[in-house]
Order: structure tokens, then sequence, then C-alpha cells
């Protein structure tokens, strides 16, 4: 949930108008939105390198995941381990547009380790290559904008720790 719709919804529940505070935290938002977009639309259109490069790096450092009884043992089992990379750069994405962890949260973290157990899936594998797209997309950004993009890759990858 936005900081606009939080703001609404808190100030709504009390039957108020919004606060001078919460009005500043809102223009915050807004004037950080140019931003936002920008770090989104690079992450986005970097998207098939930033997992290439990153899945290269995890069966690199992790050969035991390619190799044979691995988790991403041929070609078929690669694929599906890059596209569940792309899932989460894609909700890295959501989370830099809304500003907020909640999308990252709601749409794909829950219960994600409980799955990958259930699976068989290394889920300290999964981090790693959470933390391979990290380094790879921040490459890709200036000082701001790789710190602000960061804080999305760590949020998921401590919610999967």
């Amino acid at each position: 949930m936005s900081i606009v719709t939080k703001s609404i919804v808190n100030a709504d529940a009390e039957a108020r108008y919004l606060s001078p505070g919460e009005l500043d935290r809102i223009k915050g938002f807004v004037t950080s939105g140019e931003k936002r977009l920008r770090i989104a639309e690079t992450l986005t259109g970097a998207r098939e390198r930033i997992v290439k490069q990153a899945g290269d790096q995890l069966f690199q450092k992790r050969p035991d995941v390619v190799s044979p009884g691995g988790n991403a043992y041929g070609e078929e089992m690669t694929a599906t381990c890059l596209r569940d990379m792309d899932y989460y750069l894609r909700l890295v994405t959501y989370g830099v547009v809304s500003g907020d962890v909640t999308p990252i949260e709601e749409i794909g973290i829950v219960g994600v380790k409980e799955m990958y157990k259930s699976l068989g899936t290394p889920i300290d594998a999964v981090v790693e290559g959470v933390r391979a797209m990290k380094s790879v997309a921040t490459s890709l950004l200036a000082g701001d904008d790789a710190a602000e993009a960061a804080a999305y890759f760590d949020y998921v990858i401590g919610a999967m720790s």
C-alpha cells in the first residue's frame, strides 16, 4: 500500500483530514516519483540481462544447483530457475514504483520459504540468486538510484533468509 493510500485509510478510519505530517510525506512521495519510475524503467529494460548475468553467477557459485540431482539440472529446470529469478526482479520493480514493500510481501514473499522447502529447493540458493540480481542491477544504476533499488532487493533477501 502506498504512502498515499495508507495516509488516506488512516485519516478516514479516524474521521479526520490528513495531517500536515501526512501531507509532507505524500509530497515527498510525489516528488520522488520520477526517480522511482526511472529506476523501474532501467530494471525492466535490462531484465533479461540482469537475470542472465545473475543466473550465470549463481550457477558458477553453486554448481550443485545445475548438476545432476540439483534443482536446476537440465534445460527445463534451469529455465524454471531463471523464471523464478525474473519473478523476484519484477516484484522489486513493484516495490520501487510504489515506494513500499507491501506489493513484494503480498504478491510474492508470504509463504515462499515453505513452498521452496516443500519442493526441496535450497532457499539459500534462491537467496544467492537474488543477491546476484541485486549486484547486476545496482551496477546499472547510479548512486541514490542504486541504493533505492538495493533496499528492495535486501527486503526480498531478508524475507527469504
